[in-house]
C-alpha cells in the first residue's frame, strides 16, 4: 500500500458518494487494511481531505489549460474559454466541485486568498492579468462603489498584490486599483453563482438550453466591462 493507493480510494469514494464518503474507516476497509494503519500516511482526516483537494485542483487546472488549446492569442477569446472550461469542468465533476468550491471542508482547507496562490487561482489570475494589460477594462466610478465596501476592496487589494509579488506572477499591479478590484469580485460572483445554481440543479426555471444561458451570462458580463464574449 502506497499514499498514492489512499489518495486513489479516497477520490474513487468522493466521486461515487461526496465529500462526506472520505473516511479513514471507508478507505481502510476498502484497502482491506485497519484504519490506524492510515495514520502512518496521514495525521487526520482533514490532512487526507486537503490532499485530495490538491489533486482535484491540479486536474482542474489541466483542464482550464486545455480549454485554451488551439485558440488564438487573445487575451479575450482565453479568458471567456477559461471561464466556459471551469463551467463545463464543474458539470463533469459536480462531487469534486462540491468538495473544492461547495463545501464546509473548501473554508477550512484555506481561504479564498490562499487559493489564487493554486494553479487555478494563477490561471484566472494570469488571465484577468492579460485582460487588463490587452483591453481597456471598463470599471465603475469610485462614487458608484458603495463606500461601505471599499475597506474590504482595499483588504482584497492589498492582500492580492502580495500574493502576486510572491508567486511571480505577471500582472500589472499598476491597474489594480479599487475598481478594478470590485470588477474581478463582482465577475467571479456572477461566474460561480451562476456555475454552482446549474451544477445543484437550482435554477428558479427549468432551462431546455442551459449552454444557451450560460452564454448569454458570460456575455452581459463582458459587455459590463467593455468585452465581448
Amino acid at each position: 500500500m502506497s499514499d498514492a493507493d489512499i489518495r486513489r480510494v479516497a477520490r474513487s469514494l468522493l466521486v461515487e458518494q461526496g465529500p462526506d464518503a472520505i473516511t479513514l474507516r471507508a478507505i481502510a476497509r476498502e484497502l482491506g487494511i485497519t484504519a490506524p494503519a492510515l495514520y502512518r500516511y496521514y495525521e487526520s482526516r482533514d490532512q487526507l481531505v486537503a490532499e485530495v483537494r490538491t489533486d482535484v485542483c491540479n486536474d482542474l487546472a489541466q483542464a482550464l489549460s486545455a480549454a485554451c488549446d488551439g485558440l488564438p492569442d487573445d487575451a479575450g477569446i482565453r479568458f471567456f474559454a477559461i471561464c466556459r472550461g471551469f463551467r463545463q469542468w464543474a458539470l463533469d465533476h459536480a462531487r469534486e466541485f462540491t468538495l473544492v468550491f461547495a463545501s464546509p471542508s473548501a473554508a477550512v482547507l484555506g481561504s479564498a486568498m490562499q487559493q489564487f496562490g493554486e494553479p487555478v487561482g494563477r490561471l484566472f489570475l494570469e488571465a484577468a492579468g492579460r485582460l487588463l494589460t490587452d483591453y481597456a477594462v471598463v470599471t465603475p466610478p469610485m462614487e458608484f462603489i458603495p463606500p461601505e465596501l471599499r475597506d474590504d476592496l482595499i483588504a482584497f487589494q492589498t492582500e492580492l498584490l502580495r500574493v502576486l509579488s510572491d508567486s511571480g506572477q505577471k500582472f500589472p499591479a499598476e491597474k489594480l486599483d479599487l475598481g478594478v478590484s470590485y470588477v474581478m469580485i463582482q465577475f467571479w460572483a456572477r461566474l460561480y453563482g451562476h456555475v454552482t445554481l446549474e451544477v445543484f440543479g437550482n435554477y428558479p426555471i427549468p432551462i431546455t438550453n442551459p449552454d444557451v444561458l450560460f452564454d448569454a451570462t458570460l456575455a452581459d458580463i463582458g459587455r459590463s466591462i467593455g468585452l465581448a464574449g
